[in-house]
């Protein structure tokens, strides 16, 4: 036995001179390992393929079980207190009340009372697998997410078993713990409800603006009729809205809105055919039903009603949803100075009937006729902003929100003419010192003007559009863009809400003042530029250092003064429209003048008590003097 015993012991010592012998099988030799792959080693260890399935069975487990409790867990709660809506508050910047909404307008009716086209046109245009989906849809919530991250909105992902789960159970907050009870209060609301139930749910709580909750209302106040009596196309019309209702409202729709609404009820209407619920032939000679001018909410009238509706646009672009805005309970604080909004009302008032100063005139006289007739065909508009910070501190939206339902402040269908030209010499001031002599042309002026905030869908085709300013804008817009300039080329973007709150919880706002839109020389050279331009009655009628540029529009349609001193930019505008019609129609006395008249009287009343300040152009340019020492400097 000794020999077997020393031979292993030599073979296993190490400094045996003998090489151990490989007895394992040839497959597993050495050899095998090293012409193989190389050993994982670190992280790469917990990376194989079978690991990566069972992490992916762990997870989907984890991911079931967490569900499961969920599921149980959480309950299909009762309805949630929309019926107790309170009324929203409204206050001027010193605290005062201004407005009192929120009453909610509601019917509920029987789904057999909805003609059958127009549930279809719902279902056609939110959520095309409702009769066969289980409450949840996937794809949709994919979707929805897509459209998130790539910032084309939150819509999209949503059944309409979740949507009438959101308005009758749950609240509108966009919160991650909101959306989980909602997928499971979807699911089993489902299970228990009949898909008519739910649709019918669905129609009777959805928002469809103008305070109308649910299909009912809403046929009464977009077409004044029984929901029983609603068209097709009506009801397309509708399912169109549900989806931003204050912004495809046909009575307030800016250009782009009216297109964009028109385009989606062309898409409802065409997912209907797809479903074999209209027929081809019938759908191609619908046409888009108009609905009918709005009933103004009570105690909206004079100027509240468009201060209102300026606040409610603010805050529903800032995220608050109009269905929790208009649930009510806000106490919503503007940043609007009362006296300066008295000033404004006075002289847009007296002024429309072609006087600035408001001089009377014999009754019966030609004069007087004359200007009964010309200002029944006039509109005025216009946003006093602080350039400072972006405060609107005075807004006047036409004669009364009860008869002129469309603010003039903040519509943006009217040409704008030269008033657009200093954005245009902004375009090439800025691009020359960023790229030299040769910079500028059409995109150029195109991307400055949507930097200081202007819209840029149409007028910007050619040269000879962007030099007669054919493109259209708002007051309030204008404002913002003269206000960049006087803010060193900041983009100022006029902000009427201060604060909004209820109860705990505060409205998030944007900031007014944002990034750089153009060089702040260039900025500076506008405002130079329009000292000159200005106009010298209007300089010396304010007794301070002013600015501005005014016209008439290519088509006669429209007349515009937009002019600041260093704290305070007005925008004003005169409009033609047939009172009866609601068109546009030249002006009876389109004069940059008369427009200008309007300014230098409101802002010299505005700023009465306000000690004079003048512009600053740095260190090396000083500041302008004052023209009531060195009299004025115009053309």
């Amino acid at each position: 036995m000794a020999g077997p015993l020393t031979a292993l012991r030599e073979r296993f010592t190490p400094d045996s001179e003998q090489a151990p012998r490989d007895t394992r099988p040839p497959g597993r030799q050495r050899g095998a390992r090293r012409r193989g792959k190389p050993k994982r080693t670190g992280i790469r260890r917990f990376f194989t393929w079978r690991k990566l399935i069972a992490y992916v069975a762990g997870l989907c487990a984890l991911l079931i079980g967490a569900f499961t409790v969920l599921y149980y867990s959480i309950d299909v709660p009762r309805a949630n207190a929309q019926a107790k809506a309170q009324s929203n508050v409204y206050k001027y910047g010193d605290g005062t009340i201004l407005a009192r909404t929120g009453e909610i307008n509601r019917e509920m009716v029987t789904l057999d009372r909805i003609p059958t086209g127009v549930q279809h046109a719902f279902v056609a245009a939110e959520n095309k697998s409702f009769y066969k989906d289980s409450g949840v849809d996937p794809m949709g919530i994919l979707r929805g997410l897509v459209n998130t991250v790539a910032g084309k909105g939150t819509q999209g992902g949503s059944t309409i078993t979740q949507q009438y789960v959101k308005n009758y159970y749950l609240s509108q907050e966009q919160t991650a713990s909101r959306k989980i009870k909602e997928l499971v209060i979807s699911l089993k609301v489902d299970q228990r409800n009949s898909k008519e139930d739910i649709l019918a749910g669905y129609l009777n709580t959805s928002y469809f603006g103008r305070v109308a909750y649910g299909i009912q209302a809403a046929a009464r106040a977009y077409y004044d009729k029984d929901v029983d009596d609603l068209t097709v196309e009506q009801g397309a019309y509708l399912a169109a809205l549900v989806q931003a209702p204050s912004q495809y409202d046909w009575a307030v729709a800016s250009p782009k809105a009216k297109r964009l609404v028109t385009r989606r009820w062309n898409y409802v209407l065409d997912n209907m055919v797809d479903m074999h619920w209209l027929d081809p032939a019938q759908r191609k000679h619908m046409r888009f039903p108009v609905p009918v001018a709005p009933e103004p909410a009570p105690g909206l009238g004079g100027q509240a009603g468009y201060l209102v509706d300026a606040a409610r646009n603010e805050l529903i672009a800032s995220g608050v949803s109009e269905q929790e805005l208009a649930a009510g309970g806000w106490t919503i604080t503007l940043n609007v100075d009362p006296a300066k909004q008295r000033a404004l009302e006075k002289t847009m008032g007296q002024g429309l009937d072609g006087s600035a100063k408001g001089k009377p005139r014999a009754a019966g006289s030609a004069a007087e006729k004359q200007a009964r007739a010309d200002a029944a065909a006039t509109q005025g508009g216009a946003v006093s902003v602080d350039p400072r910070n972006g405060r609107i501190l005075a807004l006047y939206g036409g004669r009364d929100y009860t008869r002129h339902y469309l603010s003039n402040a903040t519509r943006g269908d009217y040409q704008v003419g030269s008033a657009f030209q200093p954005v245009t010499d902004a375009a090439f001031m800025d691009a020359k010192m960023r790229n030299g002599p040769a910079a500028g042309g059409l995109p150029e002026i195109k991307r400055t003007a949507r930097a200081l905030g202007m819209d840029t869908d149409g007028g910007f085709d050619t040269k000879e559009s962007v030099g007669l300013g054919l493109m259209g804008s708002s007051p309030l817009k204008m404002a913002g863009v003269y206000a960049s300039f006087n803010h060193q080329g900041k983009r100022v973007t006029p902000s009427i809400v201060k604060s909004a709150r209820r109860g705990d919880e505060t409205a998030g706002l944007p900031k007014a003042v944002g990034d750089r839109a153009i060089a702040p020389a260039a900025a500076q050279q506008i405002t130079r530029s329009l000292i000159m331009d200005g106009g010298k009655d209007a300089v010396r009628a304010v007794k301070r250092p002013s600015a501005g540029k005014g016209g008439v529009s290519d088509d006669k349609r429209a007349a515009w003064y937009v002019g600041y001193t260093p704290d305070l930019v007005t925008a004003v505008a005169l409009f033609g429209e047939d009172a009866e019609k609601r068109k546009q129609i030249p002006l009876k006395n389109a004069s940059a003048q008369r427009v200008a008249d309007l300014w230098s009287a409101y802002t010299d009343q505005a700023l009465r008590h306000a000690p004079a300040a003048w512009f600053d152009f740095g260190a090396e340019s000083g500041a302008i003097p004052n023209p009531a020492q060195t009299g004025p400097t115009g053309r």
